[in-house]
């Protein structure tokens, strides 16, 4: 039993032998199943370099080499092939059949080449494909059909070409797309369908572009994304980028990031961050929105309450409302009533005053008449009080009358 298992292994390591070349190109660096042929210290061709390739190969850096063709098929053998990098040669154009059988390549650099041209059945076969880099090329146009077959696409770099324009439908069908790299071309516009279907993408750069204006449609189709890169494009902040500054915001608002987007024109919001304008430069706009959006309002149909038309003039109210036109017509009215209403009780209380006073008054004037007797008893004269006084007699007359002066009369009797 021993004996036919040691066989049995011994079989295996013969043919994993045979079927895998263990040696490394020379001018490369080997470790395990990565060769770095980049920088090489003598000038190889690329076929003495894929001759000495091992097959089981699943990292292979040719940056560097100069290499001014590739012939279709060259990678044929390297089917467990998952990053290929290609950067920095002289690679000019690329054909089909190119990158045949490298259906599990997952990174693709074809970065700071001379690319011109770029034929649609390139990378048809690569449906595992998950990273392309076509940076730093001198691609002007791309076929409309040339990235139908990757399905499988995670990140596509078209970084540092010569792009000028893009069809919509160029990303058709790349769903699993996470990273898109357009920066550094000469884009003066994004199509409005673009990134239809492109429901995963979460980071997109548009650096250094022609951009001067962006339709916020072109965007909303990309429902997760959450890094935008906009600087470098020659901005021109008029009522035609109202829409985008609100959907910026609405992104930093729910936790995206956005680089900035500067102002190149008008003169007077150069260098300023659209999201960071206040809306009150932009009351101007409201009216050519309102015609442009909503022809019937224009025209003199009222707007329906609660209908996007009316969202839309909350949208647009200036921020500051202390300058609205509206605020100050009925402030003016409300602090004329108001001081018009204080005129008028200070009036009222200052006649209610003076009738108080006038009142009171006569009040005090009444109390002092009543307050004097009605009539004043005279002293009686004397020859009355000599009649009033009876003779006071001696003995005992005097005592009868005193007894009748300390007791009543009826005691006296």
């Amino acid at each position: 039993m021993q004996s036919s298992m040691k066989i049995i292994s011994l079989l295996m390591t013969l043919l994993s032998s045979f079927g895998t070349s263990t040696s490394c190109p020379s001018g490369c660096t080997c470790n395990v199943n990565h060769t770095d042929c980049s920088d090489p210290n003598e000038l190889a061709s690329l076929d003495s370099i894929l001759n000495q390739l091992p097959f089981d190969a699943s990292y292979l850096n040719l940056s560097n080499n100069n290499f001014t063709t590739v012939e279709p098929g060259s990678f044929s053998n390297f089917s467990g092939l998952l990053h290929l990098d290609l950067s920095r040669n002289l690679l000019s154009s690329i054909n089909p059949g190119y990158f045949s059988n490298l259906s599990s390549l997952l990174h693709l650099d074809l970065s700071r080449n001379l690319l011109s041209s770029v034929f649609p059945s390139s990378f048809s076969h690569l449906n595992n494909l998950e990273v392309l880099d076509l940076s730093e090329n001198l691609v002007v146009r791309l076929p409309v059909n040339l990235f139908s077959g990757l399905n499988s696409l995670r990140e596509l770099v078209l970084r540092e070409n010569k792009l000028k324009e893009l069809n919509p439908d160029q990303f058709k069908g790349l769903t699993e797309l996470r990273r898109l790299d357009l920066s550094f071309n000469s884009l003066s516009s994004i199509p409005t369908h673009l990134l239809d279907g492109l429901q995963n993408l979460v980071w997109l750069s548009l650096l250094g572009n022609k951009l001067r204006t962006l339709e916020r449609s072109s965007l909303e189709p990309a429902t997760a994304l959450q890094q935008l890169l906009l600087d470098g494009n020659p901005w021109n902040c008029n009522c035609n980028l109202i829409p985008l500054k609100h959907w910026l915001e609405w992104i930093v608002y729910t936790g995206g990031s956005i680089d900035s987007a500067n102002c190149s024109f008008p003169a007077n919001l150069h260098g300023k961050d659209l999201r960071s304008i206040p809306m009150e430069m932009f009351r101007h706009c409201y009216p050519l929105y309102l015609e442009t959006r909503y022809p019937s309002a224009a025209e003199g149909h009222q707007v329906p309450a609660g209908s996007a038309g009316d969202c839309m003039r909350q949208r647009y109210r200036p921020v500051s409302v202390r300058r609205a036109t509206a605020t100050v017509v009925v402030a003016g009215v409300v602090c004329g009533v108001v001081c018009v209403m204080m005129v008028v009780t200070a009036t009222y209380g200052c006649i209610y005053a003076m009738l108080m006073a006038h009142e009171q008054q006569q009040l005090v004037e009444g109390n002092s008449q009543r307050q004097q007797p009605l009539m004043v008893a005279k002293e009686p004269e004397q020859d009355e009080k000599e009649d009033l006084i009876p003779t006071i007699g001696k003995g005992a007359e005097a005592t009868e009358c005193v007894a009748w002066m300390a007791f009543p009369p009826e005691v006296c009797v």
